[in-house]
């Protein structure tokens, strides 16, 4: 199993589907990969450290490399990335946008026959008004290298980090699904999740932000009345990567405890922006 992003959210999804396996945790800190590793490894699994970097291809093909020292590579779970309140537009592009895109596109080329990929995106990109079709296309199958070209990633057509981080959501989405149709000729299934609200240091960090009130006024809102938790995003992801998914790929699961509903029909859309 190749795990990105040293998260709450992977870790929770690595001990439902990494046991047996030699999981390789790729973070662009070793000091949290390092503590994800202890935390499982102590549970049982068998954990390696990799130091990487979501925005560089080389580093991404690094994390790779490593992980076919141990077996074939049959799990991906990419939970790695920045939210508007920790990064500039260029960052979120490059790390989100663009990074997740190569790493989708650099397994799909190794991934073994059965294997199965999990991209965490979130709940933000259901919540942009909706791209034109060509948009999507573009988003979807414009080469790796190009996609940062791409006019409508262009600075004077991004408000904020906000609308960055929901561009990015919604390329991740459309890039499963081109990739669902790489991935499946080589037996492989790939899916993504939307989380809304999940409590992990990162959502901690967007509750202290500038935009804090808004998050916390979303959960309140939408009608679960709660934040979730990583383990519930686990609970998707363990059918989406089990054999009882085996029919399930190129789509994306919104879990959000109805925020998004909320957004468009309920008591968050007189709120939203």
């Amino acid at each position: 199993m190749i795990l990105t992003g040293a998260g709450q959210i992977g870790m929770a999804i690595a001990r439902r589907m990494g046991y047996g396996m030699k999981i390789i945790v790729g973070d662009k800190s070793m000091d949290n990969a390092g503590s994800i590793c202890d935390t499982i490894n102590k549970a049982g699994f068998d954990a390696l450290p990799f130091e990487m970097n979501l925005a560089s291809r080389e580093s991404i093909l690094a994390l790779i490399d490593e992980a076919r020292k141990h077996g074939e590579v049959s799990m991906l779970v990419n939970a790695a990335g920045v939210s508007p309140s920790q990064a500039s537009i260029e960052t979120i592009l490059k790390v989100d946008l663009y990074g997740t895109a190569v790493l989708l596109e650099e397994v799909g080329k190794v991934i073994q026959a059965g294997g199965t990929g999990v991209t965490i995106s979130s709940q933000s990109g259901h919540r942009m008004p909706a791209l034109t079709p060509e948009e999507d296309r573009l988003l979807a199958t414009t080469p790796t290298e190009e996609l940062l070209s791409l006019n409508l990633l262009q600075p004077q057509n991004i408000r904020d980090t906000l609308h960055a981080y929901q561009l990015a959501k919604r390329c991740n989405v459309k890039r499963v699904m081109a990739e669902a149709v790489r991935w499946g000729e080589r037996g492989a299934r790939i899916n993504s999740i939307s989380p809304g609200i999940i409590v992990t240091p990162l959502a901690l960090d967007e509750f202290n932000g500038p935009r804090g009130d808004f998050y916390k006024n979303m959960f309140a809102q939408c009608p679960a009345g709660r934040p979730g938790t990583a383990d519930e995003v686990a609970h998707v992801a363990e059918l989406l990567m089990s054999n009882r998914g085996a029919f399930i790929t190129g789509s994306d699961f919104l879990v959000d405890g109805g925020a998004t509903a909320s957004y468009f029909y309920g008591a968050l859309k007189t709120e939203n922006r």
